[in-house]
């Protein structure tokens, strides 16, 4: 914790971050994509795409529909591997001087064990980032984030493999959330992410066929962020760890409104297909709005909802 904070400086979980503004991720990329759009330096932190043991090719085309406000996707997180990442990625991340959080994913609970083990040596790797709406094939392909048990035997594996910042990342298509949550806090993670994209799917009325080859994808994008500012919510009510909100944020007002509905930091996602430099803008419409507001530091945003 910085003894004295910059105006928009956030700690999540032990990591001090120059602003409450990370990219998403499975929407960023390896950050490497955007090297030449933005300036990457000025992002809080930086999430890459989900990584798993071995390289994943991902789902057969068509992966992504356009919605109306969203966009549903079946990419089946295509990745390059953990020996890919450490080799054709990591270096270019070493140039950055932000943190890099790692999204992991695994089939087993063995799976996210190893990936912990062998992201904790990686610099400049800060943490990891645990998606838990995969399949367990080991319980007929339920998902690990929807039962809390699940939920927490997979946050319990990560964290005795790494003594990096351990963040879960939940899934919205569930029963209660924050029960989730408090599964997963019980369980040792240092913060809590949501949502993740909720299952949607779309039809070709002239084939008769799916859209997507997958049938079903996740939907993401402006249509979901109403469910995602209320989980959030709910969330931050249940825990006392720090959640980051993601879920439709497209401007720095939607990213105000997750700030005081309790996310200490937001996440940009969808939006970074429409407008690279949303990130930019949204950073320095946070500093616009607390200039005319008259507010020195965002910790005074954060959790200010007046509700009742």
């Amino acid at each position: 914790m910085l003894e004295t904070p910059l105006p928009l400086t956030v700690d999540i979980g032990g990591l001090v971050l120059k602003n409450p503004v990370m990219t998403a991720s499975g929407t960023f990329g390896y950050a490497m994509e955007f090297d030449d759009l933005l300036t990457l330096d000025r992002l809080g932190a930086v999430i890459v795409k989900g990584i798993s043991l071995e390289p994943t090719p991902g789902n057969p085309p068509p992966r992504i529909v356009e919605t109306p406000c969203g966009m549903l996707n079946a990419i089946g997180l295509e990745n390059v591997g953990i020996d890919g990442f450490i080799d054709t990625k990591l270096p270019f991340l070493k140039r950055l001087s932000v943190p890099t959080l790692v999204n992991i994913y695994g089939k087993t609970v063995d799976a996210y064990a190893e990936l912990a083990e062998r992201i904790d040596p990686l610099d400049p790797v800060a943490g990891v980032e645990v998606n838990i709406s995969c399949p367990n094939v080991t319980a007929g392909g339920v998902a690990f984030g929807v039962q809390p048990e699940m939920a927490a035997e997979v946050t319990r594996a990560v964290r005795s493999r790494t003594g990096k910042l351990v963040m879960v990342k939940l899934s919205p298509n569930v029963t209660d959330v924050a029960e989730i949550a408090r599964a997963v806090e019980a369980a040792g993670a240092d913060a809590i992410s949501l949502i993740n994209t909720i299952t949607g799917m779309a039809i070709d009325i002239h084939t008769r066929r799916p859209r997507l080859a997958n049938i079903t994808g996740g939907l993401s994008g402006p249509a979901i962020k109403p469910v995602a500012l209320r989980m959030v919510w709910q969330v931050a009510k249940a825990v006392s760890i720090p959640v980051v909100g993601l879920g439709g944020i497209m401007t720095a007002e939607d990213a105000l409104e997750f700030l005081m509905a309790g996310a200490a930091a937001i996440q940009v996602g969808t939006a970074n297909f429409v407008n690279p430099r949303v990130s930019m803008e949204i950073i320095d419409g946070i500093q616009a709005f607390m200039d005319a507001e008259g507010i020195d530091t965002v910790s005074e945003i954060i959790g200010s909802l007046q509700s009742g």
